[in-house]
């Protein structure tokens, strides 16, 4: 939550340095604004609903003698005004107090005040993006891209698969999309694999994420639900922030594990939890994530077992207010995956569904 006295004291600020930065084109005022108040409408206030209807939406008004223009801090954004009236929609889901800090000014100063009301935003989510996996062949184009190789240094995780967009190693069958690690001989590497992502097709900001299915078996895998920060390309990673929604370890039968990847917790992170599961191989499982403004809760079958909400929420342990996108992939070897099986031929991740909802 921000501190209230601060930001009215950066508001001010800005208030006074807008006021001197006009008094050279305006003539002065004889007095500065007095009298302000600001009044909220909340659209679809009624007696079954004194927080609103739902949609967030607030109709403001502000009301100030002798005041020529405005300046609003709401939700943390400044808006520059010269009528009084404005409208703001909110998103944070739920029913939540608000503080709008309101100036009003004109070249001879200006006078502030701040607000504080409830807001109801439905908390219902609705289905904005899936993937059934109703076409056979290969996955959709408009849905997926690929990873190609096997990056650098195994992908940052000294993993021993290359990579493919064939459908030896990734394609939609029987209602089904199939990720099948092999071993096989193919453009210098022994083991063949494929990473499926939405970048670039499908990435966005709070919401949850549902994802049903069976783990492949064999020691050495690692499979894995996750998502990375659209920005990765410009940040970098961990900047960026990595959301894993499941991993697991072949090596490492029934236990998955879900963990988040910041600037302060990177690599060997402290924000992790595993927990157990039976039958991951053999039967579907639905792995879920709900990241809100304030957290991000993983679930197994729809039961929680791990949150994450730091209480000191900045660039370092919180990159989460941009957009992601979402991967999918079975990894073989590396840090996690560990010592492959000298007897391992192939295993398949079977993925019923992908859905996102806000």
């Amino acid at each position: 939550m921000y501190n209230i006295k601060s930001l009215l004291f950066v508001f001010l600020s800005i208030a006074i340095v807008s006021c001197s930065g006009d008094s050279d084109n305006e003539e002065p005022a004889t007095t500065k604004p007095s009298n302000l108040s600001i009044i909220e409408n909340v659209a679809g206030v009624d007696n079954e609903n004194p927080n609103g209807d739902g949609s967030g939406i607030v109709n403001f008004t502000i009301n100030a003698t002798n005041a020529t223009s405005y300046k609003v801090l709401i939700n943390n954004e400044t808006l520059d005004l010269t009528e009084n009236t404005f409208s703001y929609t909110f998103t944070k889901k739920g029913t939540n107090d608000h503080t709008i800090i309101v100036s009003a000014y004109n070249a001879s100063g200006f006078t502030s005040t701040t607000s504080t009301f409830k807001v109801y935003v439905n908390d219902v989510l609705a289905l904005v993006w899936q993937d059934e996996f109703d076409q056979d062949g290969a996955p959709n184009g408009s849905n997926w891209g690929y990873n190609i190789g096997n990056g650098d240094n195994g992908w940052g995780n000294s993993e021993s698969e290359y990579y493919t967009n064939r459908l030896d190693n990734a394609k939609v069958e029987n209602g089904l999309l199939k990720i099948t690690a092999k071993k096989e001989s193919y453009e210098g590497f022994q083991y063949t694999s494929a990473r499926l992502l939405s970048q670039d097709k499908f990435e966005f900001t709070y919401g949850r994420v549902d994802v049903k299915a069976k783990l492949p078996a064999g020691g050495g895998l690692w499979p894995a639900i996750w998502m990375l920060g659209a920005n990765i390309n410009t940040v970098g990673w961990p900047t960026c922030g990595e959301i894993d929604i499941m991993e697991y370890v072949g090596n490492n039968p029934g236990h998955i594990s879900s963990a988040l990847h910041t600037a302060s917790s990177s690599g060997a992170t402290v924000n992790y939890k595993a927990n157990t599961i039976t039958n991951e191989t053999t039967e579907f499982h639905i792995y879920s994530m709900v990241w809100t403004e304030e957290s991000i809760t993983f679930l197994l079958d729809d039961v929680e077992y791990y949150t994450y909400n730091p209480s000191t929420k900045n660039n370092q342990t919180w990159p989460f207010t941009d957009k992601q996108f979402i991967i999918l992939n079975v990894a073989v070897g590396g840090n996690l995956g560990g010592t492959i099986d000298p007897d391992f031929a192939t295993s398949t991740m079977e993925i019923d569904y992908v859905r996102v909802y806000q």
